[in-house]
């Protein structure tokens, strides 16, 4: 048998997944859900729960459709790597990677900028359709 049958694919050490209700309320809670769960992992709370609010919050404000929620998924595939998923219902309303410089202060749209400074990496996949799903994954010192 070759190398390339005997792959194993790893579990990840910590999973965490739960459906929301695209709302303010659902957006808060996926805040407070991650917080819970981060400290029983002995993860650290930031910028970790900052990226979760962000995300959760574009979920609720910009990804809703009525009448379908949105799910967070928290993982630690290895030691010392979080990744955070949001996913939606409204994939054909990708969130934009560059903010265009208007001159003018914006109110709002900071949001993603913020969990690019933050997470380590961070992209969105689409699919399966009607879904996205913008995913951040943020280094740590395990140790801590």
């Amino acid at each position: 048998m070759s190398d390339v049958n005997q792959q194993t694919v790893r579990a990840p050490l910590h999973h965490f997944s739960v459906p929301l209700s695209a709302t303010r309320r659902g957006a808060r809670l996926a805040r407070l859900l991650a917080a819970e769960q981060l400290s029983a992992w002995r993860v650290p709370l930031d910028p970790a729960r900052l990226v979760v609010a962000e995300l959760a919050a574009n979920a609720a404000l910009h990804g809703r459709v009525p009448g379908r929620s949105f799910r967070i998924t928290l993982s630690v595939a290895a030691p010392g790597r979080l990744r955070v998923e949001v996913a939606d219902t409204l994939g054909d309303r990708l969130p934009n990677r560059s903010r265009e410089d208007t001159g003018a202060p914006a109110e709002s749209g900071y949001g993603l900028l913020l969990v690019e400074e933050l997470a380590d990496r961070w992209g969105v996949l689409c699919g399966p359709v009607p879904c996205k799903t913008v995913w951040a994954e943020l280094d740590f010192d395990p140790c801590r």
